[in-house]
């Protein structure tokens, strides 16, 4: 049998023997049930979602079924889209909400959950090539002075911008990938694909953001490719972060900042231009690295004041992380990470 051809047929195998049930989010956001068994309702445009949302007051639960279709070939100019207004789905001082993306949905806005919002879930949503550059990330999850959001999980997500430079836009054609600030926490991130991002996930959004401390964040089994940087940029706080696949990373990668660490555990690298490290910020931040697989096209360079993962050593001891989990060996991530994650894989694991 012709190598492509074997190719194809491992791909097909690790689909097929991915699953689709998938009963709850494994990491810090665990106790994230959203709307639970809520009887779905449809909504196929940004206003009927945010009008069924602000209708929504009483916290029983809802469950919102994404049905709308975006033809992100209509978009032909995209460095227009910076300076066009934001479109935002808000889940604002809300609570046990889930967003699902039907199985042939596609979005042109970003979500917000912010303040008081707990136990939210969203999924299985494709988000790309968004309006309003600096003013929209395609998930975004804040604290404000109403609260501080707690038990949300991004589960198989699409997520795309473009890499071109637009003039006037500096970094800020399309903003955050999925971003979390100001006390944000117990949150899982999981079976993501994001791509031609230059600012993939934040977690603290400053180096005064203090209230990131008590974040605790788990990223497993994503995707993340042909992006520059934030893998995430981590100030303050903990994340575990295993068995994601990263390739082509052009600027940096994981990079823990400002007294934060992060258990780096069984993920997939190739590709990578320093893909862990610290550096940009008035105080480094800390690793435990376990059983990573490094694959070919690792890249380092050195500023001021940064501290590189060079020799793939650990630098501080991250303790238990307080779940149960089972990763699978760093050598199988890439696999599985291309089978699996995502919208549009049936929810596969």
């Amino acid at each position: 049998m012709k190598v492509k051809q074997l190719k194809v047929v491992f791909l097909a195998a690790a689909v097929a023997a991915a699953t689709s049930a998938v009963a709850g989010p494994i990491g810090y956001g665990a106790a994230t049930t959203g709307g639970g068994s809520k009887t779905p309702v449809n909504v196929a445009t940004l206003a009927d979602a945010q009008a069924k949302i602000n209708a929504y007051t009483d916290n029983s639960g809802l469950v919102l079924r994404y049905t709308g279709k975006f033809d992100y070939n209509t978009i032909t100019d995209v460095c227009a889209q910076w300076q066009k207004p934001a479109q935002t789905l808000e889940i604002k001082n809300k609570s046990n909400i889930t967003i699902i993306g039907a199985s042939d949905s596609s979005a042109n806005f970003g979500i917000h959950i912010a303040g008081n919002a707990h136990n939210v879930i969203v999924q299985n949503m494709m988000i790309g090539l968004l309006q309003g550059g600096e003013a929209a990330d395609s998930i975004s999850i804040e604290g404000m002075s109403s609260g501080q959001p707690s038990n949300i999980w991004i589960d198989h997500n699409t997520i795309f911008a473009s890499l071109t430079s637009c003039p006037g836009a500096g970094d800020a054609s399309f903003d955050g990938g999925i971003d979390m600030k100001k006390g944000a926490n117990h949150i899982t991130v999981s079976y993501n694909h994001v791509y031609n991002y230059q600012k993939v996930a934040l977690n603290g959004y400053s180096d005064s953001d203090t209230a990131n401390a008590n974040a605790r964040t788990t990223y497993h089994n994503n995707r993340f490719e042909h992006v520059k940087s934030r893998l995430p940029l981590q100030r303050f706080g903990m994340t575990h972060i295993f068995n994601n696949y990263f390739n082509d990373v052009q600027t940096s990668g994981i990079n823990v900042r400002m007294d934060g660490i992060s258990l780096i555990e069984a993920n997939y690298f190739e590709n990578v231009k320093n893909p862990v490290t610290s550096r940009d910020s008035s105080r480094i931040g800390y690793w435990e690295l376990r059983n990573n697989y490094v694959g070919s096209g690792i890249t380092w360079d050195t500023p001021s004041g940064a501290v590189n993962a060079t020799n793939w050593g650990s630098t501080q001891s991250y303790g238990p992380t307080g779940y149960s989990y089972t990763p699978i060996a760093g050598i199988d991530v890439k696999a599985k990470a291309i089978a699996t994650a995502g919208a549009r894989t049936n929810l596969a694991q």
